[in-house]
């Protein structure tokens, strides 16, 4: 849950930092130091939703019956 929560916030914080950059009242040395706070968050999101997908098992169906399948990283499951 931690984790989830982290991802919201700095989701969040993503969010603004995009609509105080589209709102050009910021100066030139205060637009670069929101730009690179920006990326740093879009980095550790990408990272945390890769992380995630590495988690991710899925259903399928086999011979009338439902079976876990693993969620292989190149967006094939494992047989």
């Amino acid at each position: 849950m931690k984790e989830k929560q982290v991802f919201e916030d700095d989701l969040k914080k993503l969010q603004k930092i995009v609509e105080e950059l589209s709102g050009g009242k910021l100066t030139l040395g205060e637009a670069l130091k929101k730009y690179e706070e920006g990326i740093n968050l879009a980095e550790s999101c990408s990272q945390t939703l890769q992380e995630a997908e590495r988690k991710v098992e899925s259903l399928i169906k086999k011979d009338g019956r439902y079976t876990l399948k693993e969620f292989a990283e190149d967006g094939e499951g494992k047989d």
